[in-house]
C-alpha cells in the first residue's frame, strides 16, 4: 500500500528512482559499490557492510536492481574465495587457542579489484561479513534465486564468523576496537541465522553456526542491554543508532518484541532531533551531525512496528538533505553535537562525503518499504 498523497510525496519517488540510477551507474565493472566516488578517504574502496546494505536497497526496488545486487554478491564471493587459505589459517589459529593478531584478520574494505588497501585504516571489523550473509540470502529469497553460486563463499564467511565472533573489533564507525559491540554481534547473528535457514550449509557448519547464534543471544541478553533496550557495547548503557538495524531490516530483535520496542524508543528519544538521527551522543566526526541513512533505518523500524506515518516523516527528512542535483550526503550539519570539531575533519578530508551510496540505498529501502515503487 502506497503512502503517496501529494506532489511532495511523488518527489520522494523521483529521488528514489534517481538514487537507483546513481547507484547502478556508479557500480564498478567488478561488481563493487563505491562507498563515495569523490570523498578523499573513501575513494576507490568498497565495504562489505555498506555494500551489503546498498545491495539490499537496490534489490528491494524490484527488477531494476536484481542484476546489480547479484553482481555485488558475486564480487564479495570472489573476495572471500580468493582468501580461502587465509580464512582457514584464521579459523585454525582460533581453534588452537592462539588467535591471529587483529592486523591479520580480514579487512573491512577492499579495492574494487579485490585487493587490500595500502593506506592505514581501522580495518578489523566483523559486522560486514555477517551483514553480507544476511543480504545475499535475503536477495535470493526476495527474487527466488539459487544460492549455489554463493554457497562456497557463504561457508567461508560462516567459518570466519563462528571462529571469531567473540573478539573485540572496531564498530560500524571505525571506533573503539577494545569493545565487543552489540550491533556487530547482531549483524553476525543475523548473517549466521540467514545462512542456517538458507539450507546451503553442510551439517557441520549448520551445527556450529547454530551454537554461535545461541551463544550470541545469551551474551547480549546478559551484557548487551540496559533498561530493556540494546546498548552500544557489552557492559555499556549508551545507545548507538547502528542498533536500530537489528530491529529492522535485520530483524534480530523484531519491532513487536519488548527489546525491539525499547530500542526504537531509546534511539528515537536520545539520538533523533527533528527527524535527523545522530550516530551516538559523543560523536565528534565532522562535528557529530545527523545521518540520512540512519533516519531511514529508524523509519524502517517504525514501519515494521506499524507506524507508517512516522516512517514517512523520517523519509521526508532524509529527502530534505539532498543537494539541488539530488545527491544525498553522509551527514548534515543542521544540529551538530560538537561544532568545535567540524573544521578539523574538513581540513583533513575535505567536505562531507556527497554522494554517499549507502545514504541513497537506505532511502530506496525505506521508500520501497512504504510502497512508493511503481506508483507513478
Amino acid at each position: 500500500m502506497s503512502i503517496v498523497t501529494s506532489t511532495a510525496d511523488s518527489e520522494l519517488i523521483a529521488l528514489a528512482e534517481s538514487s537507483m540510477a546513481l547507484i547502478v551507474g556508479l557500480q564498478d565493472s567488478s561488481g563493487a559499490y563505491p562507498a563515495s566516488p569523490t570523498f578523499s578517504a573513501y575513494r576507490g574502496y568498497s565495504w562489505f557492510r555498506d555494500g551489503a546494505f546498498i545491495a539490499d536497497g537496490v534489490s528491494s526496488w524490484g527488477s531494476g536492481g536484481v542484476a546489480s545486487a547479484s553482481r555485488f554478491h558475486d564480487w564479495c564471493a570472489r573476495v572471500l574465495v580468493s582468501r580461502e587459505s587465509h580464512i582457514a589459517s584464521i579459523v585454525s589459529a582460533a581453534s588452537s587457542g592462539a588467535p591471529v593478531a587483529d592486523r591479520d584478520m580480514l579487512p573491512t574494505r577492499f579495492t574494487y579489484d579485490g585487493r587490500e588497501g595500502d593506506d592505514d585504516w581501522w580495518d578489523f571489523q566483523l559486522d560486514g561479513y555477517g551483514t553480507w550473509l544476511w543480504a545475499v540470502v535475503e536477495h535470493a529469497r526476495r527474487h527466488e534465486l539459487p544460492l549455489d553460486q554463493w554457497r562456497v563463499a557463504m561457508g567461508l564467511a560462516v567459518d570466519y564468523l563462528v571462529s571469531s565472533w567473540q573478539r573485540p573489533c572496531f564498530d560500524w564507525w571505525e571506533e573503539h576496537s577494545e569493545a565487543v559491540h552489540v550491533s556487530t554481534l547482531g549483524c553476525i547473528s543475523a548473517g549466521l541465522s540467514s545462512a542456517i535457514d538458507s539450507g546451503v550449509l553442510s551439517a557441520e557448519k549448520q551445527r556450529s553456526a547454530t551454537l554461535a547464534v545461541a551463544a550470541i543471544d545469551t551474551l547480549v541478553q546478559h551484557q548487551g542491554m540496559a533498561d530493556g533496550h540494546l546498548v552500544k557495547w557489552l557492559g555499556s548503557t549508551a545507545v548507538d543508532a547502528s542498533l536500530i538495524s537489528l530491529v529492522y531490516p535485520l530483524n534480530v530483535y523484531p519491532a513487536h518484541t519488548p527489546v525491539g520496542k525499547a530500542t526504537i524508543e531509546a534511539v528515537d528519544g536520545e539520538l533523533c532531533v527533528d527527524g535527523g538521527v545522530h550516530r551516538f551522543l559523543d560523536d565528534t566526526f565532522f562535528g557529530g551531525g545527523q545521518w540520512p541513512l540512519l533516519s531511514c533505518m529508524l523509519g524502517l523500524a517504525y514501519s515494521a512496528a506499524g507506524d507508517r506515518e512516522r516512517a514517512a516523516a523520517l523519509l521526508r527528512w532524509a529527502a530534505s538533505t539532498a543537494t539541488p542535483d539530488g545527491l544525498l550526503p553522509e551527514q548534515v550539519g543542521n544540529h551538530l553535537l560538537d561544532p568545535s570539531r567540524e573544521r578539523e575533519w574538513i581540513e583533513r578530508w575535505g567536505p562531507v562525503a556527497t554522494p554517499l551510496l549507502w545514504s541513497h540505498a537506505m532511502f530506496i529501502r525505506l521508500a520501497a518499504e512504504l510502497g512508493l515503487k511503481g506508483t507513478r
